[in-house]
């Protein structure tokens, strides 16, 4: 890779977190811009079929856009390779990643609830997402930390937003779901102390989601403390 590559993101998104984690586990220098999401610029638009985030830059003329292909390209080109060398277990680590949408859902899904009753009900089903992930990981056959043992893997870059998102709405308001999935929660514990992953997003990410809670006046917003505004903006 001859050039810095630039990411393109919004400030919470998860989906460009996981880039980030890519990009910081192998050591690629990157820049990243941050795209208004109520007025996308119109050379964004040209490079982002879907008007999405995340979309990386590689130079003047390509630029790469989804999650997972932005990921692949980087474990292709730029060692260390984070992908398994074992084609049964990156194969297996593929699949799992395609499940990262729906695991993601149910957690997203419950922290933009507009109100109690639906906030407990949609949080009932991330127990059901949280099972799945507890049997892979409690057969995979090594002590961890991370998914396949002891290096940081995409499919580890690819769960982490979210188990931090989880852990953002847990501390807001506790819901006591992780703890019944000791291998779910060793993972978790894991992730977030990893250097690429806490290196990955603006220095106050959680004040800041928390304030995205507030400005999309999400019943969450009632839990988030007076002084995260200022918090968010520091």
């Amino acid at each position: 890779m001859s050039a810095k590559p630039m990411l393109c993101s919004f400030k919470t998104c998860p989906w460009v977190q996981r880039a980030a984690i890519v990009l910081r586990a192998k050591n690629i220098e990157y820049d990243i811009t941050y795209i208004d999401r109520d007025n996308r610029p119109d050379w964004f638009l040209k490079i982002s079929p879907h008007a999405k985030v995340p979309v990386l830059r590689l130079g003047d003329n390509d630029a790469l856009f989804e999650s997972n292909a932005i990921a692949e390209y980087l474990d292709e080109t730029v060692k260390p390779q984070l992908h398994p060398a074992d084609p049964v277990t990156r194969a297996r680590n593929r699949a799992w990643t395609d499940y990262v949408p729906t695991f993601a859902s149910a957690i997203s899904q419950t922290a933009y609830a507009d109100g109690e009753e639906e906030f407990l009900k949609r949080a009932a089903k991330i127990s059901e997402v949280f099972a799945k992930l507890e049997g892979a990981l409690a057969k995979r056959g090594n002590n961890g930390p991370y998914f396949n043992g002891p290096n940081l893997s995409l499919v580890d870059a690819a769960y982490a937003p979210f188990l931090q998102r989880y852990t953002f709405m847990d501390r807001l308001y506790p819901l006591g779901i992780i703890e019944k999935f000791p291998h779910l929660k060793a993972w978790r514990d894991a992730l977030l102390a990893a250097p690429a992953v806490k290196n990955s997003t603006v220095a106050n990410i959680e004040a800041v989601w928390q304030e995205g809670m507030i400005t999309n006046k999400r019943w969450l917003k009632k839990f988030v403390s007076d002084s995260v505004l200022g918090a968010a903006a520091a």
